[in-house]
């Protein structure tokens, strides 16, 4: 069986991405992996809280890993019916990921990006039915993802070594209890923004944003817009 470890190079000299840790540590437990494994095993824990990557992904920052000599990995020999390549972590890879994990700063604030909410954001643009849909079956994909979790926990409880990727995974399943919270009173406030039934539409949106007032004093002929020859024409800079 070949063994690889690939020279430092000029990637040595490049600060490592938070994936590239994320790909470090599911090495930092017992045993090699595949690619593929380390695919999988993303895909039960680390999805749940940070990230779900590509296998692509995956096999790039083994790369990153492989060149900075925080990995090594090894082809299978002839026993095998198909050949594969099982990664490690080196011992230079479990002292840099001790300290990064040590390190007192966290890296900032959790980035929430969440398409529903962005949705709902735009709601004066969608039908009330629609935005209640888009939340009902919210509430099924998480319910889904809730059972998800609480299977990978499972999982963990006869495992000495998974003690704190089980705290993690607690964490996740409070957060997907939340989710449910959450959603259950986005779909309350929608209920009180329905208009009573037979009502006509209000052709306004509502949204009481930058602009309205002023669209009103246009609409009422209003406008405080400075016409040419006023003397705010010329202070602004405004070409006649």
């Amino acid at each position: 069986m070949a063994s690889r470890q690939v020279p430092h190079g000029q990637e040595t000299e490049r600060p490592l991405p938070p994936t590239a840790w994320a790909v470090l540590g599911l090495l930092s437990f017992p045993g090699e992996r595949t690619g593929y494994e380390l695919k999988k095993w993303a895909d039960a824990s680390l999805r749940f809280f940070y990230w779900s990557p590509a296998l692509s992904q995956i096999y790039a920052e083994l790369r990153r890993l492989e060149a900075r000599g925080y990995a090594t990995s090894r082809r299978s020999g002839p026993e095998e019916p198909r050949t594969k390549r099982r990664y490690a972590i080196s011992a230079a890879g479990r002292s840099a990921l001790a300290r990064w994990a040590d390190a007192a700063d966290a890296g900032g604030p959790p980035v929430l990006k969440h398409p529903l909410v962005l949705r709902i954001w735009l709601g004066h643009l969608a039908a009330p039915e629609r935005l209640r849909r888009l939340v009902e079956d919210h509430l099924v994909r998480t319910e889904v993802q809730l059972e998800e979790v609480r299977a990978a926990l499972a999982r963990t409880e006869d495992h000495p070594h998974w003690a704190h990727p089980r705290i993690a995974l607690r964490w996740s399943e409070l957060r997907e209890l939340a989710e449910l919270e959450l959603a259950r009173a986005m779909l309350a406030d929608l209920d009180r923004l329905a208009p009573p039934e037979g009502a006509e539409p209000d052709p306004g949106d509502g949204w009481p944003g930058p602009g309205r007032d002023r669209d009103a004093r246009r609409v009422k002929g209003e406008t405080n817009r400075p016409r040419a020859g006023d003397a705010r024409w010329q202070s602004r800079g405004v070409r006649r």
